[in-house]
C-alpha cells in the first residue's frame, strides 16, 4: 500500500501486543491499558444500561475481570478492546439477569424482560463477531463497537474506504446469515 500505511497498522498492532505482554509480566503495567480503554468501555456500557452508577460499577467489574484474567489473554491480531467489549457484554447480561431476578414481577411480562433479551442477543452477536474472518471482524469491531468512521478505519488499517465498506458489507451479511440460522 502507498504511504506505508500497512506498516503503520502493523506498528500499532505490535505496540498494543507489546503493552499487553508487558502487563502480563508486570501487573502494574495494566494501568496503561486501563487508561487507554476506560472511556470506550464505560461509553459502551453506559449506552446499554442507561444508569450512571450501574455503568460505573460494571466498568469497574470489567477491568477487575480483565486484570484477573490477563494471563489467559492470547494475542490473535484482534484489538484488545474486542476482548474488553466481550467481557463488558457478559457483565451487562449478568447484571440484567440479576436485576430481573431481584425485581418481583406483578404479571407474566416482567419489566426489563425486553432489555434482558436485547442484552442476551447482543452477547450472542459478540460471540458471532468473534467467528468472522479476521479482516471482517476487525472492521465490524472498529466501526460498531468503537464507533470509528469509515475514513478513520481505512487510515488505521491502511486500506481504501471502498475496501472498508466492502469488508463491512461482507461482515454484516455473514452476521445476518449466522443470526438467522440461530433464530431459525
Amino acid at each position: 500500500m502507498p504511504n506505508g500505511k500497512p506498516q503503520l497498522c502493523a506498528r500499532v498492532d505490535d505496540d498494543e501486543r507489546l503493552r499487553i505482554e508487558a502487563a502480563q509480566l508486570d501487573r502494574g503495567r495494566f494501568a496503561e491499558l486501563y487508561e487507554e480503554y476506560f472511556a470506550r468501555v464505560y461509553a459502551f456500557i453506559v449506552r446499554r444500561v442507561r444508569d450512571r452508577d450501574d455503568a460505573q460499577d460494571l466498568t469497574s467489574e470489567v477491568f477487575h475481570h480483565a486484570l484477573r484474567n490477563l494471563s489467559r489473554f492470547e494475542w490473535r491480531g484482534v484489538p484488545f478492546s474486542a476482548w474488553l467489549y466481550k467481557i463488558a457484554a457478559n457483565a451487562i447480561a449478568d447484571h440484567m439477569r440479576k436485576a430481573t431476578r431481584e425485581t418481583p414481577a406483578p404479571d407474566l411480562d416482567p419489566p426489563g424482560a425486553g432489555a434482558l433479551d436485547e442484552v442476551e442477543s447482543r452477547a450472542r452477536l459478540f460471540r458471532l463477531v468473534d467467528q468472522l474472518p479476521a479482516d471482517q471482524r476487525r472492521v465490524i469491531i472498529l466501526r460498531f463497537a468503537e464507533q470509528i468512521s469509515i475514513a478513520d478505519v481505512a487510515r488505521q488499517l491502511g486500506k481504501s474506504e471502498g475496501a472498508i465498506k466492502q469488508l463491512q458489507f461482507r461482515g454484516l451479511k455473514n452476521l445476518r446469515i449466522r443470526m438467522a440460522s440461530i433464530n431459525a
